[in-house]
């Protein structure tokens, strides 16, 4: 039986070529509105939260994996993590639901200095809602990848065969 969020996610995959445009991020790490169109280096799941995500890498970030070059990442990588809200079948299977949100980060150890050389910048709801209530909200982002700083704050890992 087809779910009004099995619907939603069938619009997100088959969205036109002219996707909504949000408001900028509050610290100014812009939205990349084709990140759809990059390849998919991971999935992951929060069991905290009831997300599924999917990771997508810009050029720069296939390049590093294909010659293992990811710690650290070389300026210019930028991941996008979109997640959408788990939703458990009756028997038990679980599949994106509702979407959640869509968060970017930008690899350049100059600009973003101040937080530990990436950029974050997170989009919640379908409305692609800017997070945070000013431009410090960053750090936050930090103090969650801080516990992963030697892997040059990256949590997920790319999945096994990319090139």
């Amino acid at each position: 039986m087809k779910t009004a969020a099995d619907e939603q996610y069938g619009r997100w995959i088959g969205a036109s070529s002219t996707p909504l445009i949000p408001k900028p991020s509050l610290n100014g790490v812009p939205y990349f509105p084709d990140y759809r169109n990059w390849k998919v280096v991971s999935t992951t799941d929060r069991f905290d939260n009831g997300t599924l995500r999917i990771i997508f890498g810009n050029d720069v970030a296939v390049r590093a994996i294909a010659e293992h070059r990811i710690n650290p990442w070389p300026d210019g990588t930028v991941f996008a993590k979109a997640a959408w809200n788990q939703q458990v079948e009756p028997n038990g299977d679980a599949k994106a639901g509702p979407f959640y949100q869509v968060e970017f980060m930008v690899k350049d150890s100059r600009k973003y200095g101040e937080t530990k050389g990436w950029g974050y910048a997170r989009w919640r709801g379908a409305d692609l809602k800017p997070y945070g209530k000013d431009e410090h909200f960053a750090n936050e982002c930090v103090g969650c990848h801080t516990p992963v700083r030697h892997n040059d704050y990256v949590y997920t890992f790319p999945l096994a065969g990319q090139k």
